[in-house]
C-alpha cells in the first residue's frame, strides 16, 4: 500500500511536469516563432483570447478568474481526490493544464496555441493535458460504476 505522502508527491510532480512543460514549449514558439509544415499538423505561433474550440473570444480576464477559482478550488479539495494512481495522474494533468493557461492568461493576455493539425482548432500542451484528463477520468468512472453494477 502506498500511503498518502507518496501520492501528493506523485501528484504535485505530474502537475509541475505538465506546467513546465507548456511554458516552456509555449516559450519556445513565443521566440522562434516556427512556420513548420509536417506530416499530420503544422506549428506555428497563434494567439487565442478565448477558451477551447474559438469560444468565448476576448474574454481573457473571465477565463483567467474561473481558471484560478477551479485551481484553488483543486488544490483545497486535493485530500478529496481518491488515492489511485489512474486518478491522481488524471487530476494533476487537468491541474496542470489549467495552472499552464492561467500563466498565459494573466502574464500575456492570451494562451498560446500552437500544435494545428488542420481539421481541429489548434491546441497546447496545457490543452492536451486537460483533454487526456478528462478522456482518462470519464473512463475511469464509467469503468468503476459498470464494475460495481455487475
Amino acid at each position: 500500500m502506498v500511503d498518502k505522502q507518496n501520492f501528493g508527491l506523485f501528484f504535485s510532480i505530474i502537475t509541475a511536469a505538465t506546467v513546465l512543460l507548456d511554458q516552456v514549449t509555449k516559450f519556445l514558439v513565443v521566440i522562434l516563432r516556427p512556420e513548420w509544415n509536417l506530416l499530420i499538423a503544422d506549428l506555428h505561433l497563434i494567439t487565442n483570447t478565448g477558451a477551447g474550440f474559438g469560444l468565448f473570444q476576448d474574454k481573457t480576464i473571465i477565463l483567467g478568474i474561473i481558471s484560478l477559482l477551479v485551481s484553488l478550488g483543486m488544490i483545497l479539495y486535493y485530500h478529496k481526490i481518491p488515492k489511485h494512481y489512474s486518478l491522481q495522474l488524471f487530476s494533476a494533468l487537468f491541474l496542470g493544464g489549467v495552472i499552464g493557461n492561467l500563466i498565459d492568461r494573466f502574464f500575456r493576455g492570451y494562451v498560446v496555441d500552437f500544435i494545428d493539425l488542420r481539421f481541429w482548432p489548434a491546441f497546447n500542451v496545457a490543452d492536451a493535458a486537460i483533454s487526456l484528463a478528462v478522456v482518462g477520468l470519464i473512463y475511469h468512472l464509467w469503468r468503476d460504476e459498470k464494475d460495481q453494477n455487475r
